[in-house]
């Protein structure tokens, strides 16, 4: 197992939320797999609320279409830097928030 230092970026969003045709979220998706980035994931929130105060939830009996968003991306402390400096235009609502993170790499770099 290799241990490297890194960061944790999560960008924060709603469903709806797009960039172009696009939502935004995929768009993010695809930027970080252009730059080379790691990886990076998506995550759906069951519940959640934002800068309007209004609660957006899968509840069956409420249900909403702006669910919010998390994407998640790990990486070196340079590649996070560059990436988000080149979404920062793009990327025009929304919070981003980014950890220290110590990454636990298992298996070979191959792989």
């Amino acid at each position: 197992m290799e241990v490297s230092q890194g960061l944790v970026l999560r960008l924060y969003m709603g469903e709806s939320d797009k960039h172009g045709a696009h939502s935004l979220h995929d768009w993010i998706i695809k930027e970080a797999q252009k730059q080379g980035l790691s990886g990076a994931t998506v995550f759906r929130g069951v519940t959640g609320f934002g800068k309007h105060n209004h609660i957006h939830t899968a509840n069956v009996l409420v249900l909403s279409t702006e669910l919010p968003m998390v994407v998640e991306i790990i990486d070196t402390k340079d590649k996070v830097h560059a990436f988000l400096n080149h979404i920062d235009k793009e990327v025009t609502h929304g919070y981003a928030t980014i950890t220290d993170v110590q990454v636990c790499r298992y298996g070979s770099r191959d792989d």
